[in-house]
């Protein structure tokens, strides 16, 4: 009783520490974690230029195979410490930490490959776990369920953008015409998106007094239109403030986002702290 107790107890510890960050060990954790992600893709940037991958192929290896090793154990770790393994190992940063972490493995097995290059490329993938980690600042919570909020409107607002510049597209097909440039409505409606997110390629450009005048009045009407999906998240940003969340993962399923006073897990149910 005493042991199960003694492996229970060291098994909460250890998904406090990786999934969590509101203790001292779990923000060292992935301060820590941090770092060697930085690094990981330092080495990977590193590695994609001539000059310093063939002076200094030698340290790069040994290197990536260090940082390799501390993300298969850390892999291992989360895989342990949660109750439904498949639930991190099926879940977005869990697909991530494998497809990251195999390739160097592969290497040792298909050595001289070619098409191992752009399996590596996906170590380039750990970043998002930096996006991950940001979730003990706090605003990350925040910021993730306004989005989430605010789909539906600005799902709408974007078909009403795209619905406008169709018909701005059209109606510059009409005034330009080909021998300005405006070849098709397609063309012109491409035209009109570039206009309207005031980028301005230059490679089409108005050259009728009208059309110049439809031309200053979309890009006006651009600067209104990048405000407005701005304005709609801010709005549930200020929604969420109210609602104070934090680092608890469910050491059942692995579920986070759960509220300051929370006993229980609101997905699966579980109890929180055991």
């Amino acid at each position: 009783m005493s042991t199960q107790k003694t492996k229970k107890n060291w098994r909460q510890k250890l998904h406090e520490v990786i999934y969590e960050a509101d203790t001292p060990e779990g923000k060292l954790f992935d301060v820590v974690l941090l770092i060697a992600i930085l690094l990981s893709i330092t080495i990977v940037m590193l590695e994609s230029v001539n000059s310093i991958r063939l002076q200094y192929s030698f340290e790069l290896n040994i290197a990536e195979w260090i940082i390799t090793i501390l993300f298969s154990i850390e892999y291992i770790l989360r895989i342990i410490s949660i109750k439904k393994p498949s639930k991190y190992i099926f879940s977005f940063y869990g697909i991530i930490d494998f497809l990251s972490t195999i390739p160097k493995y592969l290497s040792v097995i298909f050595i001289g490959t070619n098409t191992l290059v752009a399996l590596r490329a996906l170590r380039l993938l750990r970043v998002f776990r930096i996006l991950k980690l940001a979730r003990f600042i706090g605003e990350s919570q925040h910021l993730v369920k306004a989005l989430k909020a605010s789909r539906a409107r600005i799902s709408v607002f974007l078909f009403f953008v795209l619905i406008l510049c169709i018909i701005l597209g059209s109606v510059m097909y009409l005034v330009e015409g080909s021998e300005n440039g405006f070849t098709s409505i397609p063309r012109s409606v491409y035209w009109a998106i570039v206009t309207l997110t005031t980028v301005g390629y230059g490679d089409i450009a108005p050259h009728t007094p009208f059309g110049q005048f439809i031309a200053s009045v979309i890009m006006i009407l651009g600067y209104a239109i990048i405000a407005i999906p701005t304005g709609i998240v801010s709005s549930e940003i200020a929604k969420q403030n109210d609602i104070d969340l934090n680092t608890q993962s469910c050491p059942h399923c692995a579920t986070e986002g759960h509220d300051d006073d929370a006993i229980y897990c609101y997905h699966c149910g579980h109890k929180l702290n055991e």
